[in-house]
Protein backbone atom coordinates (compact mmCIF):
# COMPACT_ATOMS: atom_id res chain seq x y z
CA UNK A 1 0.00 0.00 0.00
CA UNK A 2 0.94 3.43 -0.36
CA UNK A 3 1.74 6.17 1.96
CA UNK A 4 -1.36 7.52 3.25
CA UNK A 5 -1.93 11.45 3.96
CA UNK A 6 -4.32 12.42 6.56
CA UNK A 7 -6.11 15.70 7.11
CA UNK A 8 -8.43 16.31 9.74
CA UNK A 9 -10.87 19.25 8.86
CA UNK A 10 -13.54 20.43 11.86
CA UNK A 11 -16.59 20.97 10.78
CA UNK A 12 -20.23 22.48 11.94
CA UNK A 13 -20.98 23.53 15.12
CA UNK A 14 -20.18 20.27 16.44
CA UNK A 15 -16.58 19.96 15.78
CA UNK A 16 -16.61 16.85 13.85
CA UNK A 17 -14.06 15.19 12.60
CA UNK A 18 -14.32 15.22 8.92
CA UNK A 19 -11.29 13.42 7.24
CA UNK A 20 -9.62 13.72 4.15
CA UNK A 21 -7.41 10.71 3.05
CA UNK A 22 -5.14 10.34 -0.06
CA UNK A 23 -2.60 8.24 -1.62
CA UNK A 24 0.92 10.46 -0.99
CA UNK A 25 1.99 9.76 -4.51
CA UNK A 26 -1.18 9.12 -6.85
CA UNK A 27 -2.94 11.80 -4.48
CA UNK A 28 -6.15 9.86 -5.14
CA UNK A 29 -8.18 9.44 -1.65
CA UNK A 30 -11.76 10.36 -0.20
CA UNK A 31 -13.37 12.34 1.95
CA UNK A 32 -15.10 10.71 5.00
CA UNK A 33 -17.96 12.44 7.23
CA UNK A 34 -18.38 15.57 5.14
CA UNK A 35 -21.13 17.10 7.92
CA UNK A 36 -21.15 20.07 6.37
CA UNK A 37 -18.93 23.83 6.20
CA UNK A 38 -18.66 22.63 2.29
CA UNK A 39 -16.30 25.56 1.39
CA UNK A 40 -13.99 24.68 3.65
CA UNK A 41 -13.77 21.04 2.70
CA UNK A 42 -13.04 21.90 -0.93
CA UNK A 43 -10.65 24.66 0.19
CA UNK A 44 -9.01 21.39 2.06
CA UNK A 45 -8.77 19.61 -1.18
CA UNK A 46 -7.66 22.15 -3.14
CA UNK A 47 -4.87 23.04 -1.05
CA UNK A 48 -3.69 19.52 -0.72
CA UNK A 49 -4.04 18.58 -4.07
CA UNK A 50 -6.29 15.42 -3.82
CA UNK A 51 -8.29 13.25 -6.20
CA UNK A 52 -11.38 12.61 -4.20
CA UNK A 53 -12.76 9.17 -5.79
CA UNK A 54 -15.73 8.63 -3.07
CA UNK A 55 -17.53 9.74 -0.23
CA UNK A 56 -17.47 7.93 3.24
CA UNK A 57 -20.05 7.87 5.63
CA UNK A 58 -19.77 6.30 8.87
CA UNK A 59 -23.18 6.51 10.06
CA UNK A 60 -25.92 8.70 9.37
CA UNK A 61 -25.74 12.15 12.39
CA UNK A 62 -26.31 15.61 10.74
CA UNK A 63 -22.99 16.42 11.92
CA UNK A 64 -21.12 13.70 9.76
CA UNK A 65 -23.39 13.29 6.76
CA UNK A 66 -24.70 16.87 6.27
CA UNK A 67 -22.70 17.99 3.80
CA UNK A 68 -22.68 14.31 2.26
CA UNK A 69 -24.95 15.53 -0.91
CA UNK A 70 -23.87 18.94 -1.36
CA UNK A 71 -19.96 17.72 -1.70
CA UNK A 72 -21.04 14.71 -3.38
CA UNK A 73 -22.69 17.11 -5.99
CA UNK A 74 -19.69 19.61 -5.90
CA UNK A 75 -17.18 16.41 -6.99
CA UNK A 76 -18.87 14.57 -9.06
CA UNK A 77 -18.37 11.39 -7.24
CA UNK A 78 -20.40 8.45 -5.44
CA UNK A 79 -21.53 8.19 -1.67
CA UNK A 80 -20.33 4.95 0.14
CA UNK A 81 -22.19 3.88 3.42
CA UNK A 82 -23.14 3.80 6.38
CA UNK A 83 -25.26 0.46 6.77
CA UNK A 84 -28.94 0.43 5.50
CA UNK A 85 -30.28 0.51 9.01
CA UNK A 86 -29.34 4.46 9.39
CA UNK A 87 -31.56 5.01 6.32
CA UNK A 88 -34.08 6.81 8.63
CA UNK A 89 -31.73 9.30 10.15
CA UNK A 90 -30.31 10.24 6.30
CA UNK A 91 -33.94 10.47 5.38
CA UNK A 92 -34.55 13.22 8.17
CA UNK A 93 -31.18 15.23 7.64
CA UNK A 94 -33.29 18.31 6.72
CA UNK A 95 -35.81 18.20 9.88
CA UNK A 96 -32.56 17.61 11.85
CA UNK A 97 -30.69 20.09 10.70
CA UNK A 98 -33.95 22.53 10.96
CA UNK A 99 -33.59 22.12 14.90
CA UNK A 100 -30.18 23.44 14.55
CA UNK A 101 -31.15 26.17 12.57
CA UNK A 102 -28.61 24.34 9.83
CA UNK A 103 -29.76 23.51 6.21
CA UNK A 104 -28.69 20.36 4.84
CA UNK A 105 -29.98 18.06 2.16
CA UNK A 106 -31.49 14.24 2.75
CA UNK A 107 -28.69 11.87 1.39
CA UNK A 108 -29.21 8.94 -0.86
CA UNK A 109 -26.05 6.66 -0.63
CA UNK A 110 -25.30 4.96 -4.60
CA UNK A 111 -24.18 2.20 -2.20
CA UNK A 112 -25.06 0.70 1.22
CA UNK A 113 -22.66 -0.99 3.22
CA UNK A 114 -22.50 -4.38 5.33
CA UNK A 115 -19.72 -5.96 7.33
CA UNK A 116 -17.38 -7.94 5.37
CA UNK A 117 -16.82 -5.50 2.50
CA UNK A 118 -14.44 -3.47 1.91
CA UNK A 119 -13.57 0.15 0.67
CA UNK A 120 -10.99 1.60 -1.14
CA UNK A 121 -9.16 4.62 0.72
CA UNK A 122 -6.39 6.22 -1.69
CA UNK A 123 -5.79 2.40 -3.51
CA UNK A 124 -6.13 0.81 -0.25
CA UNK A 125 -8.60 -1.47 0.84
CA UNK A 126 -10.12 -1.03 4.37
CA UNK A 127 -12.40 -3.58 6.16
CA UNK A 128 -15.83 -2.60 7.36
CA UNK A 129 -17.41 -3.46 10.36
CA UNK A 130 -20.56 -2.73 11.70
CA UNK A 131 -20.58 -1.68 14.83
CA UNK A 132 -24.31 -0.71 16.08
CA UNK A 133 -25.02 0.83 19.51
CA UNK A 134 -24.67 4.93 18.91
CA UNK A 135 -27.04 4.81 15.50
CA UNK A 136 -28.38 1.02 14.35
CA UNK A 137 -26.17 1.60 10.93
CA UNK A 138 -23.30 2.63 12.12
CA UNK A 139 -19.74 1.41 10.47
CA UNK A 140 -16.21 1.44 10.84
CA UNK A 141 -12.81 1.00 8.49
CA UNK A 142 -9.87 -0.95 9.38
CA UNK A 143 -6.87 -1.55 7.77
CA UNK A 144 -4.91 -4.58 9.60
CA UNK A 145 -1.60 -4.05 8.25
CA UNK A 146 -1.42 -0.62 8.20
CA UNK A 147 -2.92 -0.43 11.95
CA UNK A 148 -5.70 2.17 11.26
CA UNK A 149 -9.17 3.07 11.52
CA UNK A 150 -11.43 5.01 10.80
CA UNK A 151 -13.99 4.54 13.90
CA UNK A 152 -16.41 7.85 13.99
CA UNK A 153 -18.21 8.09 16.86
CA UNK A 154 -18.16 4.37 18.29
CA UNK A 155 -14.69 4.89 20.03
CA UNK A 156 -13.55 7.80 21.26
CA UNK A 157 -9.99 8.79 23.66
CA UNK A 158 -11.29 7.99 26.42
CA UNK A 159 -15.12 7.80 25.61
CA UNK A 160 -17.64 6.09 23.64
CA UNK A 161 -20.60 6.98 21.37
CA UNK A 162 -23.46 8.34 22.71
CA UNK A 163 -26.36 6.21 23.40
CA UNK A 164 -29.07 7.85 24.88
CA UNK A 165 -31.03 8.53 21.69
CA UNK A 166 -34.50 6.07 21.18
CA UNK A 167 -32.92 4.65 18.28
CA UNK A 168 -29.37 4.00 20.72
CA UNK A 169 -28.71 0.55 22.58
CA UNK A 170 -25.39 0.57 25.05
CA UNK A 171 -24.47 -2.90 25.31
CA UNK A 172 -25.14 -3.33 21.66
CA UNK A 173 -22.57 -0.66 21.37
CA UNK A 174 -20.18 -1.95 24.22
CA UNK A 175 -20.67 -5.62 22.78
CA UNK A 176 -19.29 -4.22 19.53
CA UNK A 177 -16.37 -2.67 20.64
CA UNK A 178 -15.20 -5.37 22.82
CA UNK A 179 -15.64 -8.28 19.97
CA UNK A 180 -14.66 -6.32 17.00
CA UNK A 181 -12.31 -3.49 17.92
CA UNK A 182 -10.62 -4.19 21.07
CA UNK A 183 -9.10 -7.15 19.90
CA UNK A 184 -7.05 -5.04 17.60
CA UNK A 185 -3.05 -4.84 18.74
CA UNK A 186 -2.01 -2.12 21.41
CA UNK A 187 -0.84 0.37 18.67
CA UNK A 188 -3.66 -0.03 15.97
CA UNK A 189 -4.44 3.81 15.82
CA UNK A 190 -7.23 5.59 14.83
CA UNK A 191 -9.46 8.50 14.22
CA UNK A 192 -12.16 9.69 16.34
CA UNK A 193 -15.54 11.77 14.88
CA UNK A 194 -14.57 14.17 17.86
CA UNK A 195 -11.60 15.02 19.42
CA UNK A 196 -7.87 13.58 18.80
CA UNK A 197 -7.17 10.50 17.74
CA UNK A 198 -6.24 7.36 19.94
CA UNK A 199 -5.09 3.87 19.79
CA UNK A 200 -6.01 0.35 20.81
CA UNK A 201 -3.80 0.12 23.89
CA UNK A 202 -4.53 3.53 25.07
CA UNK A 203 -8.10 2.85 25.65
CA UNK A 204 -8.01 -0.22 26.56
CA UNK A 205 -5.68 0.30 29.55
CA UNK A 206 -8.04 3.89 30.43
CA UNK A 207 -11.13 3.91 28.68
CA UNK A 208 -13.57 3.84 31.66
CA UNK A 209 -16.24 2.46 29.85
CA UNK A 210 -14.90 -0.36 28.44
CA UNK A 211 -12.03 -1.41 31.36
Amino acid sequence: MGQLQVKIIPVTPFEQNCALIFDADTKKGVVIDPGGDIPRIIAAITESGAIVESILLTHGHLDHAGGATDLAKALAVPIIGPDERDKFLLDALPEAGRKFGLQMAAVTPDSWLTEGQTVTIGGTEFEVLHCPGHTPGSVVFINRGAKFGIFGDVLFRNSIGRTDFEYGDHDQLITAIKTKLLPLPDDFTFICGHGVASSIGAERRSNPFIR
